[in-house]
């Protein structure tokens, strides 16, 4: 469902206009190669990191571990986010068509708090995993899609936002579902021993978690490649 929050986005962008449309679904593609992919490969570090901790029932490691790759979500978010800010000339480059990449570069930059928010997401959601949490991400993946929807409906009908309705939509709705999943792992009693609150031991594990990171979010850039998102903005 958290994927499918941009893509509510970019068909209330279609309700605007033809131009509306081809820009939200450009930028959407540009953001899933420079961003989502490697957000979503970033965290599958914690898969490694956390499944050992838990193995050997050393289990406050999995909320540092959480923390640290909270961390360099961040850190690589900043990156992606300078990118993004550049969109449209790297688009152009890419032989897009000028009023469309405009259009893109706009929608990108009302979605920037959406990639730190993602990739936030992306963290918890492995460490959850780790730990057979399933049930309740399903509640905490709906409810945001829901009032998503909602609001995107709202932004573009009646708040007179327009183009940058849709993406803005975007960003809040990904930070409601951060906000509701950090808040289940730090209150709920399931999690009393994997969640140990906030500790700047974190910081000590974040090179060597990256050694993990970077070689996922390849190999993930590296399938998203392999489906055409990035051959298909060159042809387009």
């Amino acid at each position: 469902a958290f994927y499918a929050i941009p893509l509510v986005s970019v068909m209330y962008a279609g309700r605007i206009g033809d131009l509306e449309l081809a820009g939200a679904t450009l930028g959407n593609s540009w953001a899933t190669v420079t961003g989502i992919a490697l957000m979503t490969g970033l965290s599958g570090s914690l898969e490694t990191l956390c499944g050992q901790g838990y193995g050997a029932q050393v289990y406050r490691m999995l909320g540092v571990y959480l923390q640290a790759s909270i961390i360099t979500s961040a850190l690589f978010s900043v990156l992606v986010s300078l990118l993004w800010l550049y969109t449209e000339p790297l688009l152009i480059f890419l032989h897009q068509d000028p009023e469309v990449s405009r259009m893109a570069a706009v929608f990108l930059r009302y979605t920037i708090p959406a990639q730190f928010a993602f990739g936030f997401i992306q963290c918890i959601l492995r460490f959850l995993q780790t730990q057979s949490v399933v049930m309740p991400l399903v509640a905490f993946s709906l409810l945001p899609l829901v009032f998503h929807v909602g609001i995107t409906h709202a932004s573009v009908h009646y708040l007179g936002l327009g183009f940058a309705g849709p993406a803005m939509s975007t960003s809040l709705s990904l930070w409601l579902s951060f906000i509701m999943l950090a808040s289940y792992v730090m209150l709920s009693t399931r999690f009393k021993q994997t969640w140990g609150g906030f500790s700047t031991e974190a910081f000590q594990y974040v090179l060597p978690g990256l050694k993990l990171a970077v070689p996922s979010a390849m190999m993930v850039w590296s399938v998203h490649l392999r489906r055409s998102q990035i051959h298909s903005l060159i042809a387009s």
